[in-house]
């Protein structure tokens, strides 16, 4: 092994080293305006945070921190920008003021936050200091796809319906998210249907009249690990008239009725004894002035391709339409000669003067037609908007919340 001697230094040579120390301590201590109490620190080493300044991959589960070596915090205003909208974060400053944690345990997904820290140092300066700090997207993210639209006016038989793009573990997480007011209030309760899909009602129709007011506060929500939400967002509807209809396809007809008084009677047509229209309550969810019919779409094969039917009106998710009907001739009012569908007298092109212009232009959307007395089983109260099909006992245990 191989050991390096080192000299020790003459006496001459470490009384000169203490001079120079001494000189340069009593130089440092007296001069600039600071006297005693030395240079301020510089913002970033006064006021420390973390995560980072302008850091853009922060997980959402690190620490944001605020915190001063001396003296104390004076203000803390910290702020997320998420949904082209601003979030106040709150927190607390430590009893000793030294450090600022927030009040949430995790950080948000996707969003931009900014910091802005005012301190007094030991010596009663004032340092401020200004960072920000974007959090990681999310390799899984999961989103809402809403009914009805924002700022529509819908039937009271209108059902709230969210389908998720992601699967939904924690589905009572998800449901407490959402948040449903109406004036006049009224109860609204969630069902679930498989792990994508919530929908929401009250135990009956909805109130003529009643404003709706839907909130999604899913931007913190994990709905499975590792799966966040990134809505947080509103929509609102208003509840128009009260009309439903009754399809009755022994007798041919479809009863409008408007605040429980008759409207009209229609001559109609329905689906075949081999291809029957589905019992229950459907609920409207899309109109057409004129749209694509194809039997191979809905799994009957080639047998028709209608390119241009009237007034089409969506009842099921599965294909059910109440729709003009041009080709038929003479089978209103008296046979069932449809592939499922409603079908009333209208001309090609649509008019407004046949029974299926006249009816299309008094529907809305999220207004109940009911089909009586045909051969099939209710239809499924997931294929389409059919939970009205559900008792409130029912409907009710389809929630994730007690």
């Amino acid at each position: 092994m191989i050991r390096l001697l080192r000299r020790a230094p003459r006496a001459g040579a470490a009384l000169a080293a203490a001079v120079t120390s001494l000189s340069l301590l009593t130089g440092a201590s007296s001069c600039g305006p600071e006297g005693l109490a030395g240079k301020p620190r510089a913002p970033r080493d006064a006021i420390q945070v973390w995560p980072a300044d302008a850091r853009r991959d922060v997980a959402v589960n690190d620490p944001l921190v605020v915190r001063v070596p001396d003296g104390r915090l004076e203000s803390v205003r910290v702020v997320r920008t998420g949904d082209a909208r601003e979030h106040p974060v709150p927190g607390r400053v430590s009893g000793d003021g030294l450090s600022w944690r927030p009040t949430a345990k995790r950080l948000a997904p996707a969003a931009a936050y900014r910091v802005d820290a005012v301190a007094l140092d030991g010596h009663g300066r004032r340092t401020a200091r200004h960072t920000t700090f974007r959090t990681r997207v999310p390799d899984e993210r999961f989103l809402a796809y809403t009914a009805p639209e924002n700022r529509a006016t819908v039937g009271t038989g209108m059902i709230i319906s969210l389908e998720f793009n992601r699967k939904v573990v924690d589905r009572a997480a998800v449901e407490r998210a959402v948040e449903v007011t109406a004036r006049p209030p009224v109860d609204v309760v969630g069902h679930w249907f498989g792990a994508e899909r919530l929908d929401l009602r009250p135990e009956t129709y909805w109130k003529p009249g009643t404003e709706v007011t839907v909130r999604l506060r899913l931007r913190d929500v994990e709905a499975a690990p590792g799966v966040h939400g990134l809505q947080d967002r509103s929509f609102a509807f208003t509840v128009g008239r009260a009309q439903t209809s009754v399809v009755d396809t022994a007798a041919h007809t479809l009863e409008v009725r408007r605040d429980g008084e008759l409207l009209a009677t229609l001559p109609a047509t329905a689906g075949t004894a081999k291809s029957p229209t589905y019992n229950g309550k459907m609920v409207v969810t899309e109109m057409f002035e004129t749209t694509r019919m194809n039997s191979r779409s809905v799994g009957f094969g080639g047998e028709y391709d209608i390119p241009d039917v009237p007034h089409a009106i969506r009842l099921t998710s599965s294909g059910t339409f109440l729709h003009g009907n041009y080709w038929a001739g003479g089978v209103f009012g008296k046979r069932n000669v449809s592939h499922g569908c409603v079908g009333l007298r209208d001309v090609k092109g649509g008019s407004s003067r046949t029974p299926a212009g006249w009816f299309f232009d008094r529907t809305l959307v999220g207004d109940v037609v009911e089909v009586r007395h045909s051969e099939d089983r209710v239809v499924a109260a997931d294929n389409g908007l059919g939970g009205w099909n559900l008792d409130w006992a029912q409907w009710r245990s389809g929630s994730a919340l007690p």
